[in-house]
């Protein structure tokens, strides 16, 4: 165990099934969380680190490498390594409801909007749940990120079925809420990314200028019986968000 500038206490668990670069990836995701480092501060040197954590400089260097391959730290000669100002990251492969990710990686999350109501189906969204277009479906439409200011505009639709109406609790994680209320388990996400420019109505949203770079994502949402749950699209401000994929054979 180790102490981060007096502040917090670290450790590693060398008896644990879960790999030593995980766990100093995991370690370090919360370290660069302190605000310290978030306003600038360099992170303790490899050598430093690798010596309070009794792990060699390479597995540390594994863990190091995968955070600035994600945005999230970056690392220049004679100057250390720093938190990359303002970026979060998503990973593919770790799929979470937003809050939970966030919450996972210690960013805190404000939500500037929310709004819940009932809506008529367009053609694509009545095929993709397979319902007919006047049976309404349930739309919720957030804006969130760090209590600063918004960095990603988000519009749900939740197919009838789920159960979901404007009283439940959507201050919650929503997966959990779907879980614990609904009986309902998102098992399988597929997805749409691509670069675009803010319309009107995302500029307004995020506070950004008409036109501005935007990361744009559709997520197509099902239950362990890969029946269609959700239809989410996500705009997030492009100098804030970088969206990480992960693969592996």
């Amino acid at each position: 165990m180790f102490v981060a500038n007096n502040i917090m206490h670290y450790s590693i668990d060398h008896e644990s099934t879960v790999p030593l670069h995980t766990q100093a990836e995991n370690l370090l995701r919360q370290l660069i969380a302190e605000e310290q480092y978030q306003n600038g501060k360099n992170i303790p040197n490899e050598v430093d680190l690798a010596n309070m954590l009794s792990i060699s400089r390479t597995t540390l260097r594994i863990a190091i490498n995968k955070l600035v391959l994600e945005g999230l730290l970056i690392r220049k000669k004679k100057a250390g390594t720093k938190v990359v100002q303002g970026a979060v990251s998503s990973k593919s492969n770790n799929w979470l409801s937003f809050s939970q990710e966030m919450k996972l990686r210690g960013i805190p999350i404000k939500n500037f909007e929310l709004h819940v109501s009932w809506e008529l189906p367009d053609m694509k969204l009545a095929a993709f749940f397979n319902i007919a277009q006047d049976q309404p479906v349930l739309k919720m439409e957030r804006v969130r990120g760090r209590p600063e200011e918004p960095f990603v505009f988000f519009v749900s639709y939740f197919h009838p079925c789920v159960g979901l109406t404007p009283d439940d609790d959507f201050k919650r994680p929503l997966y959990e809420l779907l879980e614990q209320e609904h009986d309902i388990i998102a098992t399988l996400s597929k997805e749409e990314i691509m670069a675009t420019a803010a319309v009107e109505l995302v500029a307004k949203k995020l506070l950004i200028a008409v036109g501005s770079p935007i990361l744009f994502r559709k997520r197509f949402v099902y239950d362990q019986n890969e029946r269609p749950i959700e239809y989410n699209i996500g705009y997030y401000k492009a100098d804030s968000f970088i969206y990480t994929l992960e693969s592996t054979r």
